[in-house]
């Protein structure tokens, strides 16, 4: 059985360039990070600790509680490794199991092999314990073990948190190109947005971005609106202390926003989806969605923030087309946003010099296998 106090390495992933504010967020939460790298970190806590690190963390995707390390030259060698852990006292033959491996090393070439080797090991090992095995499979709703194989070197891992932690449960209906969750949140975090000002987000498609900003507003954590997480599934869970946290961490939240949140688009159908998704956010009463361009998006006299994800025309838009609209974005900021920070997200940073105006910061994050820029504009009152 696994020791729910016991401090061992918790590795975090995200998306790529969100690790500084993933790091401000663990750090708030009082974990030291130990290292850190391209795609995550690594802190020292609990099994226990496991569980609020999903339920409040808004830029990580995945909390994966280390089981094993340990020197690896050869499939048989992992079996054996792998095999020697008591899983029996871990998972339960009822239960459902996946694995993933990432691997690179010269004795394998396939890491599905990996992966088979591992599931073989774990459901052998329960067999033998306990006379029936747990089903195994692609999905990630149950039971999910890591496997990290790099040179000679395994590192092996339960995923707590199953799914992506970017699956808010939220978004009902898509809408074309989505910003991930995550990602959506790490962009909102380097725009410093904390709720205490106006947000206003023309172009909302799906409404992420607002979402998100909702929830942050309202200090509420992300993971509230899940009902499942891989560590629910494993012997060990305890669904009184998790009702508990569920419980203490809702209570840490605010009943309205300080400051509105605008989100429009010209399309119809995106401002009904958006609305759809914000309703299961529990937050749709909070934002003021308007039909219409984005030029026309209401904008409150005084300071606050404008953040903008207009198309890349790398797989959405054109290019020619497009110029037009980002040169309007940055007539837009300078005749309705006087006061405010704007910010345009954008993988197309040729088409961003139409905005027309001198960037104050150009912070780098990635959509996918896009390499994007937030870009800053100051909109002083009077230029």
């Amino acid at each position: 059985m696994i020791d729910m106090n016991k401090k061992e390495t918790i590795l975090i992933t995200c998306g790529r360039g969100i690790v500084p504010y993933l790091r401000h967020e663990v750090e708030s939460l009082g974990y030291p990070v130990l290292s850190a790298h391209d795609t995550g970190l690594e802190v020292q806590a609990s099994f226990a600790d496991t569980l609020r690190l999903n339920l409040c963390l808004r830029t990580g995707l995945h909390v994966m509680y280390l089981l094993k390390k340990f020197s690896c030259r050869g499939p048989d060698q992992l079996y054996r490794e792998v095999g020697a852990l008591a899983w029996e006292e871990i998972i339960s033959p009822a239960e459902y199991l996946s694995v993933v491996s990432v691997t690179d090393t010269p004795e394998i070439k396939n890491s599905m092999f990996a992966s088979q080797k591992v599931k073989d090991a774990v459901v052998d090992r329960i067999v033998k314990k306990q006379g029936s095995r747990p089903s195994s499979g692609p999905e990630r709703d149950n039971v999910v073990i890591n496997l990290f194989w790099k040179k000679d070197r395994c590192w092996l891992y339960l995923d707590t948190s199953g799914n992506k932690l970017s699956d808010r449960t939220y978004r009902k209906i898509p809408h074309s190109a989505p910003l991930q969750e995550t990602l959506a949140a790490a962009v909102l975090f380097a725009c410093g947005y904390d709720g205490s000002v106006p947000l206003v987000n023309p172009m909302c498609g799906s409404g992420t971005l607002a979402i998100e900003a909702c929830l942050i507003a309202l200090r509420r954590a992300p993971g509230l609106l899940r009902d499942n997480f891989a560590f629910m599934h494993l012997k060990n869970f305890n669904e009184t202390d998790w009702r508990n946290l569920r419980g203490e961490t809702a209570a840490l939240c605010r009943k309205h926003p300080a400051s509105r949140v605008i989100a429009s688009d010209i399309d119809k159908q995106a401002i009904e989806i958006a609305k759809k998704n914000a309703r299961a956010a529990g937050v749709e009463e909070m934002i003021e969605f308007h039909v219409c361009d984005f030029s026309e998006t209401p904008v409150a006299a005084g300071n606050g923030i404008v953040i903008l994800n207009p198309e890349y025309g790398l797989r959405l838009g054109k290019d020619k087309e497009l110029g037009q609209v980002y040169k309007c974005i940055g007539d837009f900021f300078k005749q309705k946003c006087p006061g405010y920070t704007g910010y345009v997200f954008t993988g197309n940073l040729a088409m961003a010099k139409q905005v027309g105006l001198r960037t104050s910061r150009r912070i780098p994050f990635f959509n996918a296998r896009i390499e994007c820029r937030l870009l800053e504009y100051q909109l002083y009152e009077g230029r």
